[in-house]
Order: structure tokens, then C-alpha cells, then sequence
């Protein structure tokens, strides 16, 4: 089989990534990044998800992103905003982090002899942050196949983003009819340490929006509920 790393946040998306990846017959890796992050419930659910869709190999890397902070989601002393979109960039974008996350991916893909790298960025129904647009991925794809061996040596990666131009509508579909359990996943940017979902985050909300156009129901226990 094809090996495929699959970068694995707990979430949604991630989780219907995997799925996703399975169904096309990739030996999948799933990677987690501690970073610092708000809560840990993200990296007990990305766990839960792994085992239930079934991978290979599992890894959590702790890479500490509180130490330069600038998002709510690594400096607690920065508010999660509650009160819906807007059309700048929230404060719960965290510099970076999908180009390290990435970065890490392209080193396992690299040790594995692995052309293939899963990421579950959307630019459709997201919270406006940058590194989720195709540009980026492109950019990125670009960039792994100047840098590393494998690809001088004729091995060129792909960075697959199966999500990207779907809404959440779409997006839970896919995973309902791959036989995801979306009720081990979290997407709340500070659930508590059950895992509860706070409900009025804006991942929680279009989360909820996700569900409620899909005609899915949801059993995420959100606090608000």
C-alpha cells in the first residue's frame, strides 16, 4: 500500500481526511501537534479518532508555540471571540502553525519513503485564516518539492487537501457516508477537560451550522445547550 501521512487535529475535518485517505487505500501515519493549544481534549480525541478509522502508526509531537503567543488559542490571557464572524483575521489564528505542522508532516513523509501528505485546511466554510487557502497549499506543495531529497531524487510529494472547496454541509456528508464517528471528534477552540464544547466559539459555530444544513444530527455537548 501507498504510505500517506495524515495530519490529525481531533477535529471535523481531520477526521474525515483520514477517512478519506483510507478509502483511496493509503497505509495511513496520523500526526498530532501539541502545541500548546488551549486544551488537551483535541489530542485525547485525534487519539480516540485514530484508533477508531485505524492507522498505522499514531505520533504526538510537543512543539511549544506559547512561547511567542500572539493567538487566543496559545495565550491565556488573550480572549476566544464568541460573538461570530468577522471579516478580519481573528485572534484565534495562530502564526505559523500550519506551515510547521506541515513542515513536521513533510519530515515523517520523508522517513517513510511517503509521497503523500493529508491536510484538512478549507477555505469555504473557515475562519479566515490565511494559511487555509489553496495559494498556501500550492505555495507549500512548491516549496517540499525544492527542499528535500526525496523529490531532487525524482520522488516529488503531493500535499492532498480533499476539503478545501467543500462546506461543512459537504464535508460531514463525506464523513457520514465513510463511517466516521463524529461524536469522538472535538472542534471547539476551548472545550474543557471532559471535552464539553463551549457552543458559541466561531468553530462551534459552524460546526452546529454544519450539521443543521447537512440534516445530521449533532450530539457535540455543547455548555450553551
Amino acid at each position: 500500500m501507498k504510505k500517506a501521512v495524515v495530519l490529525l487535529s481531533g477535529g471535523l475535518d481531520s477526521a474525515t481526511i483520514l477517512a478519506l485517505a483510507r478509502n483511496q487505500q493509503f497505509e495511513c501515519y496520523a500526526l498530532s501537534i501539541d502545541y500548546g493549544q488551549r486544551h488537551e481534549s483535541e489530542l485525547v480525541a485525534a487519539s480516540k479518532v485514530a484508533q477508531s478509522l485505524g492507522v498505522t502508526e499514531h505520533k504526538i509531537i510537543r512543539i511549544d508555540l506559547t512561547a511567542f503567543g500572539g493567538s487566543a488559542l496559545t495565550d491565556q490571557s488573550l480572549i476566544v471571540p464568541t460573538d461570530g464572524h468577522s471579516n478580519d483575521i481573528p485572534i484565534t489564528y495562530v502564526p505559523a502553525r500550519n506551515t510547521i505542522m506541515l513542515s513536521l508532516a513533510l519530515a515523517w513523509a520523508e522517513s517513510l519513503n511517503s509521497q503523500s501528505i493529508f491536510v484538512g485546511v478549507n477555505a469555504v466554510d473557515y475562519s479566515g485564516y490565511p494559511d487555509c487557502r489553496p495559494e498556501y497549499i500550492n505555495a507549500f506543495e512548491k516549496m517540499a518539492n525544492l527542499a528535500t531529497k526525496a523529490a531532487i531524487e525524482g520522488h516529488k510529494l503531493t500535499i492532498h487537501a480533499p476539503l478545501i472547496n467543500l462546506s461543512k454541509k459537504q464535508i460531514i456528508q463525506t464523513g457520514i457516508a465513510l463511517g466516521v464517528d463524529y461524536n469522538l471528534t472535538i472542534s471547539c477552540y476551548q472545550a474543557d477537560a471532559e471535552g464539553h464544547a463551549c457552543g458559541v466559539c466561531d468553530s462551534c459555530r459552524i460546526r452546529r451550522a454544519g450539521f443543521e444544513a447537512a440534516e445530521i444530527s449533532d450530539a457535540t455537548n455543547y455548555s450553551t445547550d
